[in-house]
């Protein structure tokens, strides 16, 4: 315990020595700008390196001697460097002030506009967004009457089960029945609904993909016998060419049809 006691009083004693030596004294400061005190100033002593900030009252306190450099710095401000004198240690305070950093554009707009500073008149000369005036329209309800009660909605409610056309009272054929199941020919229905479609858009797809110039100036077309002529052409198979991507035969085929053709048609 004693050998404790004696080495903590040993540190002590260097540490005075050093700081005797050193011959450097603590006095008080504070950061003020042109409109009041400065708070979070960064000050370190270049010399020590040993830092601190200034309090919300823009006061701090730092160990220096005469010849030492403090650097004052802050963000809204530009750095200052500050060198100790004698005066200083003697009244033990210094004052530091800041000058806030000016920030210069290279080049600026200046818009003139006619607002009048008051916001009820502003807001009606400012342009609207058109797209913000079309959603306004779209959800305008104003001329909907909502005390009108309307009829069931089978939409935001359970769909109704298909309807079932097996007829039970139907005779019976030995150890079997016959009966009519509802959609029996859905499926050939839709594909004739496909081939339809398929036969409605071929005309307008061929004419993307060639262009008109091949149809009303190579081939020599009239534009009013366009769909007259690919139905010519259809017995020979030219829209399951084209559902194969047989683009190269299908020229070849209305190059070589276009010119008995347009015979038929000058003879009619």
């Amino acid at each position: 315990m004693i050998k404790k006691i004696l080495f903590f009083i040993s540190i002590c004693l260097f540490s005075i020595s050093t700081y005797s030596q050193s011959g450097r004294a603590i006095i008080n400061g504070k950061v003020t700008d042109s409109l009041s005190t400065v708070r979070n100033a960064n000050i370190i002593n270049l010399k020590t390196n040993q830092g601190t900030f200034t309090t919300d009252d823009g006061e701090f306190r730092i160990f220096v001697k005469v010849g030492d450099s403090l650097r004052v710095s802050s963000v809204q401000h530009n750095t200052t460097f500050v060198i100790i004198n004698k005066k200083n240690i003697e009244s033990k305070f210094i004052n530091v002030k800041l000058y806030y950093k000016t920030i210069v554009l290279d080049t600026f707009e200046l818009r003139r506009n006619n607002l009048s500073g008051r916001l009820g008149i502003d807001t009606k000369s400012v342009p609207k967004n058109k797209k913000d005036s079309l959603l306004r329209s779209v959800m305008d309800f104003s001329d909907v009457n909502m005390k009108v009660v309307e009829g069931d909605d089978y939409i935001d409610k359970r769909v109704r089960p298909p309807i079932n056309n097996t007829d039970p009272t139907r005779n019976f054929v030995g150890a079997g029945a016959t009966a009519i199941i509802p959609f029996k020919y859905s499926e050939r229905l839709w594909a004739l609904r496909r081939e339809l479609a398929v036969k409605k858009e071929f005309p307008y797809k061929i004419m993307s993909e060639l262009g008109e110039k091949f149809f009303f100036e190579e081939l020599k077309i009239p534009v009013e016998n366009y769909f007259h002529f690919l139905e010519y052409c259809n017995p020979l198979g030219i829209e399951k060419l084209y559902k194969e991507g047989k683009t190269l035969e299908i020229i070849k085929m209305l190059q070589r049809e276009s010119k008995s053709y347009l015979k038929i048609i000058k003879k009619e």
